[in-house]
């Protein structure tokens, strides 16, 4: 049995069932590492022992009958502005260079409980800030279906390294698209949850309105057990030691008798996360709107194509397939950067060479020092983004810009809300064009972001997306189909997503 050609899930299977074990599932991996790594770049940090000896605790967990999950012995890549205690956090920074966190973040520790084992952390664009994995202060991270050509990001490490076969599933955030975008990038499943569903505590903030932690993987199933994972709460007692430390003492009154992560005031205890029970290869009579503004100029006609192609196969299906006017497209991308940009100016604002991370050599004197150490720590991109932040967020501006934008982001859900009140999802591209050359995106920062114009809105929102392969363009690179659903309504897509998925590798699209 060829390990590295199994889904995240049929591994697991496979562990469960005692054909294969933790161990060598991270051996493989740790091979495929060795032989890739070079020209792909997809790791900043990896614990080669660490992980070996994590393997075989699971493995001991799983036979005495302790770890029974989907994923148990799983090996899992980490985007390294995931905190992980004992292991380097960067944000692929020069700022972050040196700091390793006292704790882990709440999503993964989610993942480890369940018996996954991580086995690094996967580089990112300079705190995911960036389209294309370039602006990461460790080198550039390369697309494995053209070396050439970039992965997407800002989460390019985790879906190039799912991609490549360095690791079996992975975690990214995605702020404006940066786990759909690197997904339909690289060809493989990428999944943004509503907002609110995963914890965000022990993720290094960017735009804390939008980001969203969320699962990328070979195939929907994949996705949608690590979704299960990640957005369930920690069983926690009422009384005890863990409901001390973390709960403050707070415990019994919870539904089940579970107690939220409270310290992340965003997040949501959902009772039901059973996101497999939707995989199913049905799409009859599912009303699925496609929005005619995605369709306008820039759609390179590869994509095009793809995407009309994949929505043909689903009304073929049975799926209730119609074009409407979704509205506001427009004002995505304005409203998008302003309000991530000023998130992210005052986010940052706490990297001063106090704290920890890097600190200038040079400075004698106070305010000359946080100078030196932001202007030396953090990379292009990110003073460009913190520079517009502080701009925007001006006295002189803040009515004129920042407001505005978020009486845009409100019209934006509200044209959503109105598209729901017809349709069960929105189907439509993920990007304008397949994975630009290396280089193309980093001389025009403007066209970059204007790559993001079918992913930005979903964040503003609050909405669940998912980017499943459709096709390829003419030069063998991967093209992504974007299922968006309403609110708290991720089974409605997975369900569309594995259909076609299914639907495809039928043979039938």
């Amino acid at each position: 049995m060829e390990l590295l050609s199994l889904s995240a899930v049929e591994l697991g299977a496979a562990i469960r069932a005692g054909r294969a074990t933790a161990p060598e599932a991270m051996e493989a991996v740790l091979c495929r590492i060795e032989e890739k790594e070079d020209a792909l770049h997809c790791y900043i940090t990896i614990d080669k022992e660490k992980a070996l000896e994590r393997a075989g605790e699971v493995q001991r967990r799983i036979q005495a009958g302790e770890l029974t999950g989907p994923l148990a012995g799983v090996p899992v890549a980490v985007k390294d502005n995931l905190c992980t205690a004992g292991m380097r956090t960067t944000c692929a920074s020069r700022m972050l260079g040196n700091f390793v966190p006292t704790y882990t973040a709440e999503a993964l520790r989610n993942l480890e409980r369940a018996g996954a084992v991580v086995i690094g952390k996967t580089n990112m664009d300079e705190f995911a800030m960036g389209s294309t994995t370039e602006t990461s202060a460790y080198g550039a991270t390369r697309n494995p279906r053209n070396t050439e050509h970039v992965p997407g990001g800002s989460s390019g490490g985790s879906a190039a390294a799912v991609a490549a076969g360095e690791c079996f599933f992975a975690l990214g955030s995605d702020t404006g698209g940066s786990i759909r975008q690197p997904a339909s990038h690289c060809g493989v499943v990428g999944m943004k949850p509503t907002y609110g569903t995963v914890s965000r505590f022990g993720l290094v903030a960017y735009g804390s309105s939008l980001d969203q932690i969320g699962p990328l993987g070979r195939t929907v199933e994949d996705c949608a057990a690590a979704l299960e994972i990640l957005a369930g709460a920690e069983p926690r007692a009422a009384q005890g030691e863990a409901a001390s430390r973390d709960m403050s003492g707070e415990g019994g009154g919870s539904p089940e008798g579970i107690v939220p992560d409270r310290r992340d005031s965003t997040y949501l205890y959902r009772k039901d996360t059973d996101f497999t029970s939707a995989l199913k290869k049905d799409v009859a009579g599912m009303r699925i709107g496609i929005p005619r503004d995605y369709f306008g100029p820039g759609l390179s006609e590869d994509v095009r194509h793809s995407v009309m192609a994949a929505a043909e196969l689903l009304r073929g299906k049975g799926a209730l397939v119609e074009e409407f006017d979704l509205s506001l497209v427009e004002y995505a991308i304005p409203a998008y950067y302003t309000i991530a940009a000023a998130e992210a100016s005052s986010n940052l604002e706490r990297f001063d060479g106090i704290k920890y991370g890097y600190r200038t050599n040079d400075a004698q004197e106070l305010h000359r020092m946080y100078k030196q150490t932001r202007s030396e720590g953090f990379g292009p991109e990110v003073k460009r983004r913190i520079m517009l932040g502080s701009f925007v967020l001006s006295a002189g501006y803040y009515d004129a810009y920042y407001l505005k934008a978020l009486r845009v982001k409100a019209m934006i859900k509200k044209a959503f809300d109105r598209a729901y009140a017809r349709y069960d999802c929105i189907l439509g591209p993920v990007a304008p064009t397949t994975a630009p050359r290396l280089g193309e995106s980093l001389d025009d920062p403007l066209k970059m972001y204007l790559g993001d114009i079918y992913t930005v809105s979903v964040n503003l929102a609050g909405l669940p997306a998912i980017s499943v392969p459709c096709g390829e363009d003419g030069n063998g690179l991967p093209i992504g189909l974007q299922l968006i659903g309403d609110c708290f309504q991720e089974k409605k897509i997975l369900r569309a997503a594995y259909s076609y998925e299914q639907f495809r590798k039928d043979g039938q699209g």
